[in-house]
């Protein structure tokens, strides 16, 4: 007689006080999962008290809390990313040490679902150290033998908001990838629903997974798609290319965030951060259109169609 799988109702995330994992909390609240968030100390927590999660004190950092807060979990999430520098004590040692201290206390408490937030192409991107890193986890869950699902989003779209979306608003598209790059972008609200699909989806076990809209795009895509949907013109600013390199060499000399933001941009540049998105519609869902995943970025940071416009891109 063959075992039905465990039911996966209860889910530790952790990261989820973050912009994209306080929609992780949320989608996966939709789904009738009974959420625990880790948090460190000192953190505010309220907002996803508030939605329902059930706090749990601990760090990355610091094993024996997470050893703790594993006990009757049936998955983890994450999301947490210590390049992105939320507090000062933020390094990269969250993304090499912390992600392997979460890893062997899943593997201790025997989590039967482990779903990592990656990165596409990390497996390639060897020279982007935030990249790298994400691949590193992938190959060490592997090696615990932690049944786990890896998603490997795209840039997020709307990460940016704070100068893409104020630039769009005036009419244009900051870009400092190439006009003419196609790259692989993703919405945060799709990829927090794609990560709680992943808790419940037993043939992604084991999987690595390409998430994004379903075709890449470069700045002049998103210029002209835009201008469609809102019946104005869109331009493309970007900088030479030149400039950005060398500025952002010489302050790389001074910061070792600079230098992988750095090396970032290059590699996006090379053309190759581009999903493969098959697996994402068979094991997730369809992925959104472009125009779909445009229009509804643009509803929610207030920029709306001109009116009886005659306008065409």
């Amino acid at each position: 007689m063959t075992q039905q799988p465990r039911p996966l109702s209860r889910v530790l995330v952790v990261g989820g006080t973050g912009y994209l994992g306080n929609k992780v909390v949320a989608a996966l609240l939709e789904r009738k999962k009974k959420v625990y968030a880790l948090v460190r100390p000192g953190s505010d927590a309220g907002t996803i008290e508030r939605m329902g999660a059930e706090v749990v004190r601990g760090d990355m950092m610091d094993a024996a809390s997470l050893q703790r807060a594993m006990v009757g979990m049936d998955a983890v999430v994450t999301t947490a990313a210590g390049y992105m520098r939320r507090r000062k004590s933020d390094s990269p040692d969250i993304d090499r040490i912390g992600n392997r201290n979460l890893v062997d206390a899943a593997r201790e408490a025997d989590i039967a679902r482990f779903v990592l937030l990656s990165i596409l192409k990390s497996d390639i991107a060897t020279d982007v150290p935030h990249f790298h890193h994400k691949k590193l986890v992938e190959d060490y869950l592997q090696e615990r033998g932690v049944p786990f699902v890896s998603l490997r989003p795209g840039a997020f779209l709307d990460q940016s908001d704070d100068y893409l979306a104020r630039g769009v608003a005036k009419g244009r598209i900051l870009d400092l990838m190439g006009a003419d790059t196609r790259y692989t972008l993703v919405l945060t609200d799709d990829l927090a629903h794609h990560i709680a699909r992943a808790v419940d989806a037993e043939s992604a076990i084991g999987q690595v997974v390409d998430i994004g809209c379903e075709r890449a795009l470069s700045a002049k895509d998103m210029a002209q798609t835009i201008s469609r949907l809102l019946g104005r013109p869109m331009k493309v600013q970007s900088p030479p290319w030149w400039l950005v390199h060398a500025g952002m060499g010489a302050a790389g000399l001074f910061s070792e965030q600079v230098r992988d933001m750095h090396a970032m941009i290059r590699f996006i540049r090379s053309g190759r951060y581009v999903a493969d998105v098959s697996l994402q519609r068979q094991l997730l869902g369809e992925p959104p259109s472009v125009e779909d995943m445009l229009q509804r970025w643009l509803q929610r940071i207030g920029v709306h169609p001109t009116p009886d416009s005659k306008f065409s891109a």
